[in-house]
């Protein structure tokens, strides 16, 4: 059985780490790739994770290059480039610079994979999502983004942590924009099939929710030189996997919505079936008014920014 071939475009943290999780879970072979600028650097991180693969023992080809010939033929392209977050700045202000980026980078990836799904994680994400699916061109259900699966991640670490339980036993879902807009759901949130409503005070639940919207800010302020990439990394692999090996996962992504909860045509966190069909389905949700306010604002929120980028074009 032939591999999956799966390109990361951005050798940084967030890109090298994914690179790390997708061959520890020997996903199929990478072509990690950098700008021509990066020179030797992308080859330096492939060869270096190449060379972990006797110790770890996984059987992944990882090359690293500044060509996109390398990635020709790729099942699924993860685009990790743009300049990261700096402390001060907000999602938006990355705005102008990562639309071009990931706009010439798609470009690549349509001429080079045109058969490919993309994964997109350069931030501000929804917008960048909704870049890469205009300039590909490519289905919808073959473009989505990554947010929800590390914005649940997040939701979920601080629920267990103020439990003191596993976090394997926290599921959680949450909704809407990556960003300071993001609606986790209460009603879809338990602990050992326990409602977190019945663990946690209203107050101090709200409170874990205000940590979660604000989990890429607090790292960002930690690190101090730079933003999240464990995290956004691992919720990465997930998704790879769900595509690779045909998973059929319900993950929160950032998926195209057009009559899906009266969207109109743009991208937002949603709860999908992810598999090899890429978003093989959107889960509609009752939601309560609360949660549609909440859903309505954030993806206001989006509409603004894709709006500024056809302003800045």
């Amino acid at each position: 059985m032939q591999r999956a071939k799966i390109t990361i475009v951005g050798a940084g943290n967030v890109g090298a780490t994914t690179a790390h999780w997708c061959a520890a879970a020997e996903l199929g072979d990478i072509v990690l790739l950098d700008i021509p600028a990066a020179e030797d650097m992308p080859k330096g991180k492939a060869l270096d994770l190449m060379e972990a693969s006797p110790i770890m023992g996984f059987d992944s080809n990882i090359v690293g290059t500044t060509s996109y010939d390398a990635t020709a033929g790729s099942d699924v392209v993860v685009i990790t480039a743009g300049i990261p977050r700096k402390p001060g700045m907000s999602r938006d202000d990355l705005l102008a610079t990562n639309a071009k980026i990931v706009g010439s980078v798609t470009e690549q990836i349509k001429a080079t994979s045109p058969n490919s799904t993309i994964i997109v994680v350069s931030n501000p994400l929804d917008a960048m999502v909704q870049q890469a699916y205009q300039v590909s061109g490519f289905p919808k259900n073959r473009v989505l983004g990554q947010a929800g699966v590390l914005d649940t991640a997040r939701y979920r670490t601080f629920l267990a942590m103020e439990l003191g339980v596993s976090v394997e036993d926290v599921s959680a879902l949450l909704m809407g924009g990556h960003g300071d807009t993001m609606v986790p759901l209460a009603s879809c949130t338990s602990v050992g099939g326990i409602p977190v409503t019945q663990l946690i005070k209203p107050e101090r639940l709200e409170e874990i929710i205000d940590r979660t919207r604000k989990g890429g800010g607090e790292i960002v302020a930690l690190l101090k030189t730079g933003s999240a990439y464990y995290a956004p990394a691992a919720a990465t692999a997930q998704m790879v996997e769900a595509i690779v090996r045909d998973k059929k996962r319900v993950l929160p992504c950032a998926a195209y919505c057009d009559s899906e909860y009266g969207v109109g045509g743009y991208y937002v966190g949603v709860p999908i079936v992810l598999g090899a069909g890429g978003v093989e389905r959107i889960i509609e949700l009752e939601l309560n008014e609360q949660e549609q306010a909440d859903f309505r604002k954030s993806v206001d929120s989006v509409k603004e920014l894709v709006a500024k980028i056809a302003e800045l074009a």
